[in-house]
Protein backbone atom coordinates (compact mmCIF):
# COMPACT_ATOMS: atom_id res chain seq x y z
CA UNK A 1 0.00 0.00 0.00
CA UNK A 2 1.39 3.28 -1.34
CA UNK A 3 1.75 5.97 1.46
CA UNK A 4 -1.28 8.27 2.42
CA UNK A 5 -0.03 11.61 1.04
CA UNK A 6 1.07 9.71 -2.24
CA UNK A 7 -3.19 9.02 -3.24
CA UNK A 8 -4.68 11.66 -5.84
CA UNK A 9 -7.59 11.53 -3.64
CA UNK A 10 -5.99 14.17 -1.02
CA UNK A 11 -4.84 16.17 -4.12
CA UNK A 12 -6.63 19.93 -4.68
CA UNK A 13 -9.38 19.83 -7.78
CA UNK A 14 -11.07 23.25 -9.20
CA UNK A 15 -14.82 23.14 -9.39
CA UNK A 16 -16.03 25.88 -11.47
CA UNK A 17 -15.75 28.38 -9.54
CA UNK A 18 -14.78 26.20 -6.07
CA UNK A 19 -11.32 25.40 -4.79
CA UNK A 20 -11.81 22.27 -3.47
CA UNK A 21 -8.64 20.89 -0.70
CA UNK A 22 -9.33 17.13 -1.44
CA UNK A 23 -11.53 15.36 -4.33
CA UNK A 24 -13.55 13.40 -1.75
CA UNK A 25 -17.28 14.56 -2.03
CA UNK A 26 -20.21 13.62 0.63
CA UNK A 27 -22.77 12.27 -1.47
CA UNK A 28 -26.39 13.81 -0.85
CA UNK A 29 -27.75 11.77 2.01
CA UNK A 30 -31.48 12.30 2.72
CA UNK A 31 -31.60 12.06 6.67
CA UNK A 32 -35.21 13.42 7.37
CA UNK A 33 -34.24 16.00 10.28
CA UNK A 34 -35.76 19.15 9.04
CA UNK A 35 -38.76 19.89 11.81
CA UNK A 36 -41.34 21.94 9.45
CA UNK A 37 -39.15 21.49 6.09
CA UNK A 38 -37.26 23.76 7.39
CA UNK A 39 -33.16 23.06 8.15
CA UNK A 40 -31.86 23.65 11.97
CA UNK A 41 -29.31 23.41 13.90
CA UNK A 42 -27.99 19.78 14.21
CA UNK A 43 -28.21 20.01 10.60
CA UNK A 44 -25.74 23.05 10.65
CA UNK A 45 -23.49 20.75 13.50
CA UNK A 46 -24.25 17.90 11.59
CA UNK A 47 -23.22 19.28 7.55
CA UNK A 48 -19.99 21.52 9.66
CA UNK A 49 -18.67 18.04 11.60
CA UNK A 50 -18.35 16.82 7.89
CA UNK A 51 -16.49 19.87 6.33
CA UNK A 52 -13.02 17.89 5.58
CA UNK A 53 -14.90 16.71 2.52
CA UNK A 54 -13.37 18.91 -0.73
CA UNK A 55 -16.90 18.99 -1.20
CA UNK A 56 -20.56 18.33 0.52
CA UNK A 57 -23.57 17.82 -1.68
CA UNK A 58 -26.69 18.48 1.24
CA UNK A 59 -29.33 16.01 1.28
CA UNK A 60 -32.41 16.61 -1.55
CA UNK A 61 -33.96 19.81 -0.76
CA UNK A 62 -37.06 20.75 -2.47
CA UNK A 63 -37.43 23.73 -4.75
CA UNK A 64 -40.99 23.66 -4.46
CA UNK A 65 -44.27 22.83 -1.69
CA UNK A 66 -45.20 20.16 -4.55
CA UNK A 67 -41.63 18.47 -4.08
CA UNK A 68 -42.03 17.38 -0.84
CA UNK A 69 -42.19 13.82 -0.79
CA UNK A 70 -40.98 12.46 2.56
CA UNK A 71 -41.44 13.17 6.19
CA UNK A 72 -38.81 16.10 7.31
CA UNK A 73 -37.16 16.80 4.28
CA UNK A 74 -36.03 20.20 3.83
CA UNK A 75 -36.79 22.65 1.49
CA UNK A 76 -35.64 26.48 -0.10
CA UNK A 77 -38.71 28.19 -1.36
CA UNK A 78 -39.57 30.24 1.19
CA UNK A 79 -37.63 32.73 3.59
CA UNK A 80 -37.42 30.91 6.72
CA UNK A 81 -36.21 27.73 4.81
CA UNK A 82 -33.19 30.37 3.25
CA UNK A 83 -32.50 31.03 6.78
CA UNK A 84 -32.15 28.01 8.06
CA UNK A 85 -29.78 26.85 5.36
CA UNK A 86 -27.44 30.28 6.50
CA UNK A 87 -27.18 28.40 9.54
CA UNK A 88 -25.72 25.18 7.58
CA UNK A 89 -23.37 26.98 5.16
CA UNK A 90 -22.10 29.72 7.52
CA UNK A 91 -20.82 26.89 9.90
CA UNK A 92 -19.57 24.69 6.86
CA UNK A 93 -17.82 28.06 5.61
CA UNK A 94 -16.35 28.76 9.37
CA UNK A 95 -14.53 24.86 8.55
CA UNK A 96 -13.04 25.81 5.54
CA UNK A 97 -15.68 23.60 3.62
CA UNK A 98 -17.75 24.34 0.29
CA UNK A 99 -21.00 23.04 0.04
CA UNK A 100 -23.69 22.69 -2.79
CA UNK A 101 -27.18 22.15 -2.01
CA UNK A 102 -29.05 19.50 -4.37
CA UNK A 103 -32.87 20.51 -5.52
CA UNK A 104 -35.08 17.63 -5.62
CA UNK A 105 -38.56 17.55 -6.72
CA UNK A 106 -39.91 14.38 -5.68
CA UNK A 107 -42.51 14.12 -8.28
CA UNK A 108 -44.87 11.11 -7.98
CA UNK A 109 -42.68 9.63 -5.05
CA UNK A 110 -44.66 11.23 -2.75
CA UNK A 111 -47.54 11.11 0.17
CA UNK A 112 -49.99 13.97 0.32
CA UNK A 113 -49.64 13.71 4.27
CA UNK A 114 -45.80 14.38 3.80
CA UNK A 115 -46.95 17.96 1.33
CA UNK A 116 -47.98 21.49 2.75
CA UNK A 117 -51.32 22.65 2.35
CA UNK A 118 -51.62 23.66 -0.93
CA UNK A 119 -49.41 21.50 -2.53
CA UNK A 120 -49.99 18.93 -5.08
CA UNK A 121 -47.99 15.75 -6.19
CA UNK A 122 -47.42 16.02 -9.89
CA UNK A 123 -45.43 13.74 -12.23
CA UNK A 124 -45.25 13.57 -16.08
CA UNK A 125 -48.00 10.79 -16.34
CA UNK A 126 -50.39 9.31 -14.04
CA UNK A 127 -48.85 6.34 -13.34
CA UNK A 128 -49.04 4.54 -10.21
CA UNK A 129 -46.32 2.83 -7.85
CA UNK A 130 -47.28 -0.57 -7.12
CA UNK A 131 -44.60 -1.83 -4.80
CA UNK A 132 -42.93 1.86 -3.33
CA UNK A 133 -44.54 2.75 -0.14
CA UNK A 134 -44.29 6.18 2.17
CA UNK A 135 -43.64 6.91 5.59
CA UNK A 136 -45.82 9.36 7.14
CA UNK A 137 -45.28 10.33 10.73
CA UNK A 138 -47.47 8.61 13.71
CA UNK A 139 -48.96 6.20 10.59
CA UNK A 140 -46.22 4.33 9.30
CA UNK A 141 -45.81 3.02 5.79
CA UNK A 142 -48.58 4.44 3.79
CA UNK A 143 -49.83 2.94 0.00
CA UNK A 144 -48.88 6.24 -2.15
CA UNK A 145 -52.09 7.36 -4.51
CA UNK A 146 -51.50 8.18 -8.27
CA UNK A 147 -49.86 11.90 -9.14
CA UNK A 148 -51.32 13.94 -11.32
CA UNK A 149 -49.91 14.54 -14.90
CA UNK A 150 -48.28 17.92 -15.62
CA UNK A 151 -50.13 20.16 -17.49
CA UNK A 152 -47.94 22.41 -19.99
CA UNK A 153 -48.39 25.40 -17.65
CA UNK A 154 -47.43 23.37 -14.86
CA UNK A 155 -44.03 22.40 -16.16
CA UNK A 156 -43.27 25.40 -16.99
CA UNK A 157 -44.02 26.72 -13.30
CA UNK A 158 -42.27 24.12 -11.98
CA UNK A 159 -39.48 25.27 -14.21
CA UNK A 160 -39.82 28.78 -12.76
CA UNK A 161 -39.17 27.11 -8.99
CA UNK A 162 -36.04 25.14 -9.81
CA UNK A 163 -34.45 28.98 -10.79
CA UNK A 164 -36.00 30.51 -7.91
CA UNK A 165 -34.50 27.76 -5.61
CA UNK A 166 -31.26 28.25 -7.20
CA UNK A 167 -31.87 31.82 -6.57
CA UNK A 168 -32.65 31.20 -3.09
CA UNK A 169 -29.45 28.71 -2.59
CA UNK A 170 -27.09 31.92 -3.31
CA UNK A 171 -28.87 34.03 -0.95
CA UNK A 172 -28.52 31.10 1.76
CA UNK A 173 -24.81 31.02 1.21
CA UNK A 174 -24.18 28.03 -0.98
CA UNK A 175 -21.27 27.49 -3.34
CA UNK A 176 -23.91 25.91 -5.87
CA UNK A 177 -26.45 23.74 -6.76
CA UNK A 178 -26.24 20.27 -7.89
CA UNK A 179 -30.19 19.36 -10.28
CA UNK A 180 -30.58 16.07 -8.73
CA UNK A 181 -31.84 13.78 -11.92
CA UNK A 182 -31.56 10.49 -10.72
CA UNK A 183 -32.99 7.76 -8.49
CA UNK A 184 -36.62 8.34 -10.11
CA UNK A 185 -37.62 11.71 -8.74
CA UNK A 186 -39.55 14.01 -11.17
CA UNK A 187 -36.82 14.83 -13.84
CA UNK A 188 -35.56 11.06 -13.62
CA UNK A 189 -39.13 10.47 -14.20
CA UNK A 190 -39.39 12.44 -17.07
CA UNK A 191 -36.61 10.86 -18.72
CA UNK A 192 -37.41 7.02 -18.61
CA UNK A 193 -40.39 5.71 -20.53
CA UNK A 194 -41.35 4.13 -17.51
CA UNK A 195 -42.85 6.89 -16.25
CA UNK A 196 -43.37 8.80 -18.59
CA UNK A 197 -46.29 8.23 -21.15
CA UNK A 198 -46.78 11.88 -22.51
CA UNK A 199 -47.57 12.88 -26.20
CA UNK A 200 -46.43 16.48 -26.40
CA UNK A 201 -43.19 17.53 -26.42
CA UNK A 202 -41.99 16.29 -23.20
CA UNK A 203 -42.76 12.69 -24.15
CA UNK A 204 -41.64 10.07 -26.91
CA UNK A 205 -38.19 10.49 -28.19
CA UNK A 206 -34.95 11.15 -26.44
CA UNK A 207 -34.96 15.01 -27.23
CA UNK A 208 -38.63 15.43 -25.54
CA UNK A 209 -37.94 13.08 -22.51
CA UNK A 210 -34.92 14.84 -22.00
CA UNK A 211 -36.48 18.28 -22.57
CA UNK A 212 -37.54 19.13 -19.17
CA UNK A 213 -34.09 18.02 -17.79
CA UNK A 214 -32.10 20.58 -19.99
CA UNK A 215 -35.00 23.49 -19.60
CA UNK A 216 -34.13 23.32 -15.95
CA UNK A 217 -30.62 23.31 -16.28
CA UNK A 218 -30.91 25.87 -18.75
CA UNK A 219 -32.74 28.22 -16.53
CA UNK A 220 -30.19 27.70 -13.16
CA UNK A 221 -27.33 28.77 -15.54
CA UNK A 222 -29.08 31.61 -16.43
CA UNK A 223 -29.64 32.51 -12.87
CA UNK A 224 -26.37 31.38 -10.87
CA UNK A 225 -24.09 30.51 -13.83
CA UNK A 226 -22.69 26.96 -15.21
CA UNK A 227 -19.27 26.86 -13.42
CA UNK A 228 -21.83 27.18 -10.20
CA UNK A 229 -24.17 23.84 -11.15
CA UNK A 230 -24.02 20.34 -11.45
CA UNK A 231 -26.57 17.48 -12.14
CA UNK A 232 -26.54 14.01 -10.66
CA UNK A 233 -27.75 11.42 -13.43
CA UNK A 234 -28.22 7.41 -12.60
CA UNK A 235 -27.69 5.60 -15.75
CA UNK A 236 -29.78 1.99 -15.79
CA UNK A 237 -31.51 3.64 -12.20
CA UNK A 238 -34.35 1.20 -11.25
CA UNK A 239 -34.85 3.15 -7.63
CA UNK A 240 -38.70 4.06 -7.89
CA UNK A 241 -39.69 1.56 -10.26
CA UNK A 242 -38.03 2.84 -12.71
CA UNK A 243 -37.25 1.13 -16.12
CA UNK A 244 -33.28 -0.03 -15.60
CA UNK A 245 -32.48 -0.92 -18.86
CA UNK A 246 -35.12 0.63 -21.74
CA UNK A 247 -34.50 1.09 -25.31
CA UNK A 248 -32.37 3.90 -26.14
CA UNK A 249 -30.58 3.99 -22.68
CA UNK A 250 -27.18 4.46 -23.64
CA UNK A 251 -28.30 7.04 -26.24
CA UNK A 252 -30.28 8.76 -23.90
CA UNK A 253 -28.20 9.48 -21.31
CA UNK A 254 -24.93 10.45 -23.87
CA UNK A 255 -27.63 13.38 -25.76
CA UNK A 256 -28.23 14.57 -22.39
CA UNK A 257 -24.62 14.42 -21.65
CA UNK A 258 -23.70 16.43 -25.05
CA UNK A 259 -26.85 19.05 -23.91
CA UNK A 260 -25.57 19.71 -20.79
CA UNK A 261 -21.68 19.97 -21.84
CA UNK A 262 -22.91 22.73 -24.20
CA UNK A 263 -24.43 24.75 -21.44
CA UNK A 264 -20.82 24.80 -19.27
CA UNK A 265 -22.01 22.89 -16.19
CA UNK A 266 -19.53 22.07 -13.63
CA UNK A 267 -19.50 18.44 -13.04
CA UNK A 268 -22.09 15.87 -14.10
CA UNK A 269 -22.54 13.15 -11.05
CA UNK A 270 -22.62 9.69 -11.95
CA UNK A 271 -24.37 7.18 -9.25
CA UNK A 272 -23.98 3.22 -9.85
CA UNK A 273 -26.53 1.57 -7.22
CA UNK A 274 -25.29 -1.81 -7.83
CA UNK A 275 -23.53 -2.03 -4.44
CA UNK A 276 -27.37 -2.21 -3.77
CA UNK A 277 -28.58 -4.23 -6.01
CA UNK A 278 -29.30 -2.42 -8.76
CA UNK A 279 -28.07 -3.46 -12.36
CA UNK A 280 -24.78 -2.44 -12.64
CA UNK A 281 -23.98 0.75 -14.83
CA UNK A 282 -21.61 -0.66 -18.02
CA UNK A 283 -18.12 0.84 -17.78
CA UNK A 284 -19.33 1.81 -21.89
CA UNK A 285 -21.52 4.69 -21.14
CA UNK A 286 -19.24 5.88 -18.46
CA UNK A 287 -16.29 5.79 -20.69
CA UNK A 288 -18.75 7.51 -22.98
CA UNK A 289 -20.09 10.18 -20.91
CA UNK A 290 -16.62 11.08 -19.92
CA UNK A 291 -15.75 11.80 -23.45
CA UNK A 292 -18.35 13.71 -24.23
CA UNK A 293 -18.28 16.01 -21.02
CA UNK A 294 -15.46 18.16 -20.68
CA UNK A 295 -15.73 19.30 -17.27
CA UNK A 296 -15.80 17.28 -14.22
CA UNK A 297 -17.15 13.82 -13.64
CA UNK A 298 -17.86 12.31 -10.40
CA UNK A 299 -18.50 9.13 -10.05
CA UNK A 300 -20.30 7.61 -7.11
CA UNK A 301 -21.72 4.24 -5.98
CA UNK A 302 -19.99 2.01 -2.91
CA UNK A 303 -16.57 3.45 -3.08
CA UNK A 304 -14.18 2.62 -0.47
CA UNK A 305 -10.77 4.81 -0.87
CA UNK A 306 -8.54 2.27 -3.07
CA UNK A 307 -11.42 1.59 -5.62
CA UNK A 308 -11.60 5.59 -5.66
CA UNK A 309 -8.43 6.20 -6.12
CA UNK A 310 -7.71 3.70 -8.49
CA UNK A 311 -10.52 5.45 -10.90
CA UNK A 312 -8.77 8.53 -10.42
CA UNK A 313 -5.80 7.30 -11.03
CA UNK A 314 -6.71 5.91 -14.21
CA UNK A 315 -8.29 8.92 -15.24
CA UNK A 316 -11.76 7.58 -15.22
CA UNK A 317 -13.24 10.34 -12.99
CA UNK A 318 -11.75 13.53 -11.25
CA UNK A 319 -13.71 13.33 -8.05
CA UNK A 320 -15.22 10.70 -5.61
CA UNK A 321 -18.14 10.61 -4.03
CA UNK A 322 -19.11 8.59 -0.52
CA UNK A 323 -22.14 8.43 1.38
CA UNK A 324 -22.49 5.87 4.00
CA UNK A 325 -18.90 6.25 5.46
CA UNK A 326 -19.65 9.60 6.03
CA UNK A 327 -22.60 9.14 7.82
CA UNK A 328 -20.63 7.62 10.16
CA UNK A 329 -16.80 8.69 9.56
CA UNK A 330 -17.36 12.61 10.17
CA UNK A 331 -13.47 12.96 9.84
CA UNK A 332 -13.52 10.27 7.11
CA UNK A 333 -10.73 12.55 5.23
CA UNK A 334 -8.66 12.28 8.12
CA UNK A 335 -9.40 8.34 8.81
CA UNK A 336 -8.64 8.06 5.00
CA UNK A 337 -5.47 9.52 5.42
CA UNK A 338 -4.20 7.24 8.34
CA UNK A 339 -5.63 3.79 6.91
CA UNK A 340 -7.80 3.88 9.91
CA UNK A 341 -10.94 2.02 10.40
CA UNK A 342 -14.08 3.30 9.50
CA UNK A 343 -17.09 3.46 12.15
CA UNK A 344 -20.20 1.23 10.82
CA UNK A 345 -23.55 3.36 10.22
CA UNK A 346 -26.38 2.89 12.32
CA UNK A 347 -28.96 1.61 9.61
CA UNK A 348 -32.46 2.51 12.15
CA UNK A 349 -31.24 5.80 12.61
CA UNK A 350 -30.77 6.98 8.94
CA UNK A 351 -34.35 8.74 8.92
CA UNK A 352 -35.27 9.25 12.53
CA UNK A 353 -35.76 12.77 13.97
CA UNK A 354 -33.20 14.07 16.42
CA UNK A 355 -29.57 13.77 16.97
CA UNK A 356 -28.79 10.14 17.83
CA UNK A 357 -27.43 8.54 14.73
CA UNK A 358 -26.73 12.23 13.23
CA UNK A 359 -24.38 13.87 15.56
CA UNK A 360 -23.16 12.01 17.60
CA UNK A 361 -20.74 9.35 15.59
CA UNK A 362 -17.04 9.49 17.67
CA UNK A 363 -13.91 11.45 15.74
CA UNK A 364 -10.83 9.53 15.56
CA UNK A 365 -9.14 12.49 17.23
CA UNK A 366 -11.05 15.62 18.48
Amino acid sequence: MKPSLDYKIFTNYQLGENALTNRMVMSPLTRCRADDNIPNDIMATYYSQRAGAGLIITEGTSPSRNGLGYARIPGIYHNAQIEGWKKVTDQVHQMGGKIFVQLMHCGRVAHPKNVPAGGEILAPSAIPLTRTKMYVDGEGELEIPVAKAMESIEIAYTIKEYRQAASNAMKAGFDGVEIHAANGYLIDQFMNPASNKRKDKYGGSIENRTRFAIEVAKEIVAEIGAQNTGIRISPYGAMNEMESNFDGVDETFEYLATQLNRLGLAYIHLVDHSNMGAPEVPRSIKIKIRTIFNNALILAGGYDKERGEKELEEGNADLIAFGRPFIANPDLVGRFAENARLTLPKEDSFYTPGAEGYIDYPYLKK
